[in-house]
């Protein structure tokens, strides 16, 4: 089962258009940062629509060189390029009566993007190397998390496939701009992630919430799901404690709350040191050379700076954020992973 968690007023109203939107045939063109939700929602689109018996269909216009994203997404004949011996439906094909989710679109090149509308247009286009016009009934679900409209104005994305497809456009916000949700994200995670790995960790402890909640996570909920499952992974007890978090949140929390202020000349030699580290890509002999002492007394140093890590994560955040009975209510289930 999918949960959309939806405490936040702004992931609410990105659910509530979802649903509304759901039963109906309109394109949807779905926006918003890497890893903030949007495979999610066109899935809870799909599963909330009158086609959701049929094929849900993904292609990533991203991760394809643009002749094989063609021959991908209209299929081709057989001799149609070198090395086609023999024909293959494409993805449009595979998802007739369905859904086709197009990830990334704004990496489609000019050509798919001109075939792309005719099928809008028309529902029909032709096989790469093929004269049978095929006949398609998809719904059509974009991702992007790039503005398509500045990409119109740079003429690197056509304005009537942009028109065509934004129909309905629905932004996910990013994790940081629905704080309310992360609570309950974040213990869901835990259970997920501790059952697929037979760990016994149950839920976060105090101090790694405090820390873990006043991190701005750009990756966004990609980000938090992958710290939570290496957390659950290290962690012994039943709780995550703060040592299973990354030490890069650690740290960019604890620069986060000073950043308002002056650096304390402890602070200023702790980024240099990690400045040398990373420089040296963690060779501790070199960067103990660089910097002029010995390597005990950078192990010293490094232990040191964890332990200040850890007191500054006792304070962060004040007390722990609890979730009301009345806020658990806007919970939606649809088909497959959080969001």
């Amino acid at each position: 089962m999918i949960e959309i968690v939806a405490l936040s007023d702004a992931m609410r109203e990105a659910v509530s258009l979802a649903e509304r939107v759901a039963a109906t045939d309109a394109n949807v063109l779905i926006t918003g940062e890497s890893g903030c939700g949007k495979d999610a929602l066109s899935i809870f689109i799909h599963s909330r629509s009158a086609r959701a018996a049929q094929p849900f269909v993904k292609i990533d216009c991203a991760t394809l060189p643009a002749d094989l994203l063609e021959a991908e997404l209209f299929g081709y004949e057989r001799g149609a390029f070198t090395g086609a011996t023999e024909a293959k439906p494409g993805r449009l094909e595979a998802a007739h009566r369905g859904t086709l989710v197009l990830d990334e679109i704004a990496h489609l090149s000019t050509d798919a993007q001109a075939k792309l509308l005719r099928v809008i247009e028309n529902r029909e286009f032709e096989r790469l190397g093929g004269r049978r016009t095929i006949q398609v009934d998809a719904r059509l679900i974009a991702l992007t998390n790039v503005d398509l409209r500045d990409a119109v104005d740079r003429r690197a994305f056509r304005d009537d496939l942009f028109y065509r497809l934004n129909v309905v456009q629905i932004a996910v916000p990013g994790l940081r701009d629905r704080r309310e949700d992360l609570e309950t994200l974040s213990g869901r995670f835990v259970e997920s992630y501790a059952e697929k790995h037979g760990r016994p960790a149950k839920r976060l402890s105090g101090e790694a919430k405090r820390i873990l909640f006043a991190y701005d996570f750009p990756g966004n909920v990609r980000e938090l799901a992958n710290i939570i499952e290496r957390a659950v992974i290290v962690s012994h007890g039943g709780a995550v404690d703060l040592e299973g978090l990354p030490e890069s949140v650690r740290f960019a929390v604890a620069q986060r709350r000073r950043k308002d202020r002056r650096p304390t000349m402890a602070e200023v030699e702790q980024d240099y040191l990690r400045e040398i580290l990373a420089a040296t890509r963690g060779n501790k002999s070199e960067a103990a050379k660089i910097l002029g002492i010995s390597r005990k007394n950078l192990y010293e140093r490094l232990a040191r700076e964890k332990s200040e890590v850890r007191d500054q994560g006792s304070e962060i955040g004040g007390q722990e954020t609890e979730v009301s009975e009345r806020e658990k209510s806007p919970v939606i289930d649809a088909n497959t992973s959080d969001l």
